[in-house]
């Protein structure tokens, strides 16, 4: 007799531990046979057909999985002709479930002894060959069925009554089949880019030790194939089909598989959370991935590792949350002397993290692996030697701070009465690297751009030589070398008296007789930790926006501001029990007199607010304003509110009473909507000019009533004479748009447009008052010039065109004023009045001889311009 191959005799070895029959690490070969084994060798089946029965009795399941097992030890009962394929496939597909073919088993099992019982044996011998199933291998899987259920029952094998559920029988089933299981196959895209997966075939997957397999086109799953699958047979033909196979989870492996599992651990790290070190763990099963990647405690896995990163993340880098006194106090120390290296800019004063490592790994035990381990030790620990653990300010820091003072380096910016907290940060590319000044909330409003620009001394000179690097290089090259211009300037510079580049730029040319302005510094050249940043905190210090940008910071804030100053008008009216300075639903002057400045403190800073009466429409109230210029806005329009809902004539109402049908109809062409719009505008026109006249707006009750009485006077009449004007605006702005609807040329396109621009900027809804009465006659003549320039404009094309650049080029110039304006800020009313210059400027090139109401060029527009500039 030949000994069989050795590699059939592997083959069987590996087989055997797969089903934990035999326990490798046992030296004895006599003892090595397991009691799994043992009770696998009483089973007449297979030995993978014995695991599964074996687990079925854990799973309860016996009855179901015993009927699959007597299916899988023959061959299948199912038979398919040749020429009868598509019959037998019709027949049989009544029994297929569309997740599992071992489940296909059981439902013909219960439909031949449903059969059986209820035919004779001829009937039953002719029902199987007319539905194309093998009469004797039926046979043969009952009596299978029959040995295993008696052996089952000696062994002590409970069969279930209840039908079991499908998971609990494809558990059992896969106890069996561990070297059987795969994975759908999933390959790298490359035409998707990195990171991109595909699946590397419809029906692909990776099997055991790298096998590639498909699943059987005759299978139930072949259309929809699972992620992951189990089959009971890999036959190999044109290539690996997988013949009977079922969906899986992957989770069903692991606790059938634990003796066979490889497990390897990445990307070891702390996590704050759970104040441990975790790393990822995978799972495999003979090369194919069970877990992909899961998050454990590497603790149990690596114990030197993770010691060693606790110590680094936790202790070290303070990456931990716990109570402990020694943490906070040495957190807080570090703290202190890393300011030093903040303030400095350098980072040789505060010794390294190998030094603090070194003290901690030299203290704590070996078993701390993690902070649950670490407060199991310090419980102890701490009664013993209290002070084991606290870092002396010696060991933390070098020689070198001495040089690091307050003189230079401020704990605090003073602007006025208000003194704001100073901190540093020494991180380059950091939004906030460099000085840090903290701005309450509360005192926003009352903070400038002055003397930030300078800097603290301990940064001038850097700043300064930067500065004087950023200058155009034909004047950069008489002010070299830049730092031995920067010490001369800063020796006899005085700071913080007028902007920095203007000192700058008049102390240097006096060195060397180059004239530049301020203007020629380009501070976008200057490294960002050399600008100071703002850091807008509430009253308990927390961060509430952060920028470079003072007034950028102004506008994003100003709600909240405006918040924060009611609520300290709230505060202070609560203290003096009285009633809060806002109000809001007023009808009438009930205030009393109203402070121009509202002053109080909070937090330990001066707060400082405007308040103004507000227009709300059918009622005003008082609200506060972090600005004069506000304010004084505010208290116009909230004054001339207050005025016209109490005069008992509604002088718009009165006015339009005055006017006839014809004179209504033609004002019924307006950019208002309505005429009764139209009147509004003008009586809000009229108050605007009467309160003007009269002195207004007041602040007290007292010359509130005499400004009320004098402008109830005379309201009616302004407001009659108010209208006559508007009527010949109107008609004039009538004119120009007949005029411009009446010119078509796709030459004019750009021309037309300018026209409509202007047209719609002159008169719009609300252009009543905002031009003002004394402006009407203006208005009209601008727009007779519009209507004169429409008449010319075909007959010299270029000409119009040419002169419509250079207003253009007024206009640009115009809108980088408005844009140079703070924003969120009224526009002061010399610089709004530019605009009028444009109008005029647009009177003197197209209408010349109507005339313009004062001297004007390009040369006055742009001098104007300059002159408003900040």
């Amino acid at each position: 007799i030949d000994p069989p191959d050795h590699r059939n005799i592997r083959d069987g070895v590996q087989l055997l531990q797969e089903l934990g029959a035999i326990d490798p690490a046992e030296k004895d070969v006599r003892k090595r046979l397991t009691q799994t084994g043992r009770k696998l060798a009483q089973l007449p089946v297979d030995p993978r057909l014995a695991r599964m029965v074996l687990e079925a009795d854990k799973n309860g399941c016996v009855r179901e999985v015993m009927v699959i097992a007597a299916a899988l030890s023959i061959q299948d009962p199912r038979e398919r002709p040749a020429d009868k394929q598509a019959q037998a496939d019709q027949q049989h597909a009544r029994f297929k479930d569309e997740t599992s073919d071992f489940l296909a088993y059981l439902n013909l099992w219960r439909y031949v002894r449903e059969q059986q019982r209820e035919r004779g044996s001829s009937s039953f011998r002719r029902m199987c060959k007319q539905e194309y199933l093998n009469f004797l291998r039926i046979r043969e899987w009952q009596d299978i069925y029959t040995q295993l259920r008696t052996v089952a029952k000696q062994m002590g094998i409970h069969l279930n009554e209840d039908d079991a559920p499908a998971d609990h029988i494809h558990v059992s089933l896969l106890a069996g089949l561990l070297s059987h299981i795969g994975m759908k196959d999933v390959k790298e895209s490359k035409d998707s880019g990195p990171g991109a997966r595909k699946e590397g075939g419809r029906n692909e997957y990776l099997g055991a030790r790298n096998a590639k397999f498909a699943i059987f086109p005759g299978s139930a799953l072949f259309k929809k194939p699972p992620r992951f699958v189990m089959s009971a047979e890999l036959v190999e033909t044109s290539r690996l089909w997988a013949r009977v196979n079922a969906k899986i989870e992957p989770e069903w492996v692991e606790p059938l598989a634990e003796h066979l599992l490889k497990r390897t651990y990445s990307e070891p790290h702390w996590e704050k959370d759970q104040a441990a070190v975790m790393a990822y763990e995978k799972v495999t099963l003979y090369g194919v991935p069970i877990v992909a990647q899961r998050k454990v405690n590497y603790g149990r896995v690596d114990p030197e590792t993770s010691r060693e990163l606790f110590i680094r993340n936790a202790l070290v880098e303070g990456d931990w949350r716990t109570h402990h006194k020694f943490f906070a106090d040495n957190r807080k120390l570090l703290s202190e002397v890393e300011e030093l290296e903040h303030r400095a800019r350098r980072r040789d004063i505060v010794v390294d993290d190998e030094t603090l490592f070194d003290f901690y790994d030299e203290k704590v035990p070996e078993h701390v692996v993690s902070g649950a381990h670490f407060d199991s030790w310090w419980k102890h620990k701490r009664h013993e030697e209290p002070e084991f653990l606290d870092f002396e300010r010696e060991m933390l820091v070098r020689e070198s701070a001495a040089a690091v003072t307050k003189a230079d380096y401020p704990d605090s910016w003073r602007q006025g009465q208000l003194k704001f907290r100073v901190t540093y940060q020494f991180e380059p590319g950091a939004d906030a690297d460099g000085v840090t000044v903290h701005i309450p909330l509360q005192v926003l409003n009352q903070v400038t751009d002055e003397g930030f620009d300078w800097q603290i001394p301990g940064l001038r000179e850097e700043l300064v030589t930067e500065l004087i690097r950023s200058l155009p290089k034909p004047i950069r090259r008489h002010y070299v070398p830049a730092p031995n211009f920067a010490t001369r300037f800063l020796d006899t510079a005085v700071p913080l008296q007028e902007p920095l580049t203007v000192t700058m730029a008049r102390e240097l040319k006096r060195m060397v007789g180059v004239p530049f302005t301020a203007d020629d510094f380009d501070w976008s050249r200057v490294p960002d930790h050399l600008r100071v940043s703002f850091r807008i905190v509430d009253e308990r210090r927390r961060r509430l926006a952060e920028d470079k940008d003072l007034e950028a910071l102004k506008l994003k804030l100003k709600p909240k501001a405006r918040q924060a100053l009611s609520q300290a008008a709230a505060a202070t009216a609560s203290r003096q029990g009285g009633e809060s300075l806002e109000r809001k639903g007023l009808t009438d002057w009930t205030i009393g007199s109203l402070t121009r400045v509202f002053e109080t403190r909070r937090a330990g800073q001066p707060v400082k607010a405007y308040p103004a009466l507000v227009d709300d429409g059918d009622t005003v109230s008082v609200r506060l304003f972090d600005t004069e210029a506000e304010q004084q806005q505010a208290m116009w329009k909230g004054t001339r509110r207050l005025i016209l809902r109490n005069i008992p004539v509604n002088p718009a109402k009165f006015a339009s009473e005055k006017l006839t049908n014809a004179q209504k109809l033609a004002l019924s062409a307006n950019p208002h909507g309505s005429v009764q719009a139209l009147f509004d505008d003008c009586a809000m026109a009229a108050a605007d000019k009467l309160i003007g006249d009269f002195g207004g707006p007041v602040w007290d009750e007292e010359s509130y009533r005499k400004l009320y009485d004098k402008v109830r006077a005379e309201i009616v009449d302004t407001t009659v004479r108010a209208v006559g004007q508007v009527q010949q605006v109107l008609a004039a702005w009538q004119a120009a748009e007949r005029r411009l609807k009446g010119v078509r040329s796709p030459v004019l396109l750009a021309n037309l447009t300018d026209v409509r621009k202007q047209l719609d900027a002159l008169v719009r809804p609300g252009f009543v008052t905002e031009a003002g009465l004394r402006r009407q006659p203006d208005l009209m003549r601008y727009l007779i010039a519009v209507d004169r320039r429409l008449q010319q404009m075909p007959t010299n094309v270029q000409r119009d065109t040419t002169r419509m650049e250079k207003v253009h080029e007024m206009q640009d110039e115009y809108a980088w004023l408005l844009e140079q304006m703070p924003q969120g800020r009224p526009v002061p009313q010399q610089v709004l009045d530019v605009r009028w210059m444009l109008e005029e400027l647009r009177v003197s090139y197209f209408a010349h001889a109507l005339g313009t109401a004062f001297p004007i060029s390009d040369k006055r527009i742009v001098k104007t311009i300059d002159a408003l500039a900040p």
